[in-house]
């Protein structure tokens, strides 16, 4: 399972997660998801971090998973292996984590990123964010000629 996590961005200095409106040539509009108020972020005063552009290092083949997929193993997940507290020390953060993901590569991934995902994750999955992504026509069209072509 994968976590659709288009239009979500993290904002530096900004706890949670917010919500893309639209963009301007100085910044985002981008509206708080509790609240539904939306608000003008220049690019001058805050770093934006689309969630959707995010992965986590792996020590595979392909490098790095996406952050929607490792939300889908976090969700998959919750019941047996519940999150902890992004105040727990680093090895019970490394603990954790190590469960969600077995082969995350533990030089290039650090506590400070781990507790970034537990936090995102819980702000996500206390608010029914979590959505699976589901492919779009576009995709499924493209999956059907490439069967067809062969």
């Amino acid at each position: 399972m994968t976590v659709d996590l288009e239009k979500l961005v993290a904002v530096s200095s900004v706890n949670g997660v917010l919500k893309l409106v639209t963009t301007k040539n100085n910044g985002l509009v981008l509206e708080d998801i509790d609240t539904n108020k939306k608000r003008f972020y220049s690019s001058r005063k805050y770093n934006f971090t689309p969630l959707e552009s995010i992965a986590i290092y792996v020590e595979t083949e392909e490098e790095s998973i996406p952050l929607g997929e490792v939300f889908g193993i976090m969700k998959e997940q919750v019941a047996a292996n519940p999150t902890i507290s992004i105040k727990s020390n680093a090895e019970e953060l490394k603990a954790y984590f190590e469960k969600i993901l077995p082969n995350y590569n533990k030089e290039q991934v650090y506590v400070s990123d781990i507790k970034k995902v537990i936090k995102w994750f819980d702000f996500m999955n206390e608010r029914d964010l979590l959505i699976e992504k589901v492919e779009t026509e576009e995709e499924v069209d493209v999956d059907i000629e490439e069967v067809t072509a062969e």
